[in-house]
């Protein structure tokens, strides 16, 4: 009698079961959950979908795999825009957003140590009561595993930086099973390779996240927010780099295109404002600095052409404000019920804002395509989101021409193919445009030292 040979992943599924029970399942529902996040490539559905809880978990989930060659894919908060957590190869999603705790919080020394699975509205709630918070803030309710894992930004990076500049350590599982720890709680350190920036970035191709060491920093004692608009595009982009170099100390300063403003003036409700370019802007520090930052800003924003200058230091109105810049992607598919939406993620000096910003107006024109514009100026980086019929394929070659036009510009003003987003797959072909072959074969090397069999997110950042 011919007896049939398990493929590699029921062994490792059947193997797993023993230690993660029923929180490793085959269900097609939870299957189709993790089939991809919040962009627009194919789905591929994993061969089962893993419910980690433990860094030990994860450490015996990864034994297992790389003893039998199967491939993982980390998953946390699914709002990826780049297709990282689709799992080409199918294989195991590994689930890491049941890791939530909160395991240390040392005030004194602004710094705590979470699991991945917090997200940052999460942590700056059990923060607040102590006088600190976490300011990266990338807009949507993602995980700060995330987050470190596609080194995110978001609106607080022009004073705060982004997850980079505050992430202290990490605990990571690698291909094989081995837990590092890399890094420590003091501010600086001079000692053997960064292996902590090396994993922040990575996208789960190097190693899985099990815990985070974080920077904090304490809650400003007045906080200001603004808003002003302006004739054009390039009036709002001369009023960021004057008041850049005017060295007014400014916490966001967020750009809406007149697209932009007009969708989330009819999705948030904003009353009082029109659909022209917008700047979003706030001020943290006393009241008496805030209140001298915000009429400087008001001066120089006058002087390039801005009208309705108004600011506010009430919370709620704050909330308000803030809450519509970050449903601005969802304000944008609005525009085209039934559309999906493909964001752009350019990163260019702040001397060639002007022409990035202008020079992809003129490419969504030429498109006859809709795609709002929004962007944290103040470090340089805008997104389109390029609204599409999810059953136009002839659209959606328009719009990949009009995502590559884009970068092509940024690329060519000293810039970069993705600001905050990460790789993925929708970026992997201009890596080697942005850092040339060589550096590319370093990558490569990198990742075949720390992953020999390929398991770690398969297929994401490099082609093979």
């Amino acid at each position: 009698m011919n007896s049939i040979t398990p493929r590699p992943v029921d062994t490792v599924i059947s193997a797993a079961r023993d230690f993660l029970g029923d929180r490793i399942s085959t269900n097609n529902a939870l299957r189709e959950q993790h089939s991809r996040g919040e962009d627009t490539t194919t789905p591929t559905l994993p061969d089962a979908v893993a419910f980690v809880a433990t860094t030990e978990e994860v450490s015996r989930l990864l034994t297992l795999c790389h003893a039998h060659g199967v491939p993982v894919t980390a998953f946390g908060a699914g709002t990826s825009l780049e297709g990282h957590v689709n799992p080409v190869r199918a294989g195991i999603s590994l689930d890491l957003s049941r890791m939530t705790a909160v395991l240390e919080v040392n005030a004194e020394d602004m710094d705590c140590l979470i699991e991945p699975g917090v997200t940052r509205q999460q942590l700056n709630d059990h923060l607040r009561d102590q006088g600190l918070f976490f300011p990266v803030d990338p807009g949507s309710v993602c995980t700060i595993g995330g987050m470190c894992a596609t080194r995110a930004s978001g609106t607080n990076a022009v004073r705060y930086g982004t997850i980079r500049e505050n992430v202290l350590g990490l605990e990571v599982v690698l291909a094989d099973g081995r837990v590092i720890d890399t890094g420590g709680r003091t501010r600086k350190a001079a000692n053997g390779y960064d292996l902590t920036r090396l994993m922040i970035g990575s996208e789960g191709t190097l190693g899985i996240i099990t815990k985070v060491r974080l920077r904090l920093h304490g809650i400003p004692e007045a906080t200001s927010a603004a808003v002003c608009q302006f004739p054009t595009l390039a009036a709002c982009v001369e009023t960021v780099i004057t008041t850049l170099l005017s060295g007014i100390p400014m916490a966001r300063i967020e750009l809406l295109d007149e697209v932009q403003m007009g969708a989330c003036i009819a999705y948030s409700k904003l009353e009082g404002f029109s659909p022209t370019p917008t700047l979003f802007l706030e001020f943290h520090g006393t009241p008496a600095s805030v209140e001298e930052q915000a009429r400087a800003v008001e001066a120089i924003a006058a002087d390039c052409g801005g009208t309705g200058f108004a600011w506010a230091t009430d919370e709620q109105a704050r909330k308000k404000l803030w809450q519509a810049r970050h449903d601005a992607y969802w304000a944008a598919i609005a525009m085209r019920p039934g559309a999906r939406g493909i964001a752009t993620d350019v990163c260019v000096p702040i001397s060639r804002l002007a022409e990035a910003l202008l020079g992809a107006k003129e490419d969504i024109e030429a498109s006859g395509l809709i795609a709002p514009i929004v962007g944290h100026v103040g470090d340089g980086n805008f997104h389109t989101v390029i609204l599409v019929d999810p059953n136009d394929p002839q659209e959606f070659e328009r719009a990949w021409a009009l995502d590559k036009a884009i970068v092509a510009r940024g690329l060519a003003l000293g810039g970069t193919c993705s600001g905050e987003h990460g790789v993925g797959l929708g970026k992997r072909e201009f890596l080697e445009q942005e850092h040339g072959a060589e550096a590319l074969a370093v990558m490569r090397g990198i990742k075949a030292s720390l992953d020999p069999k390929g398991i770690l997110n398969p297929g994401k950042m490099f082609r093979n």
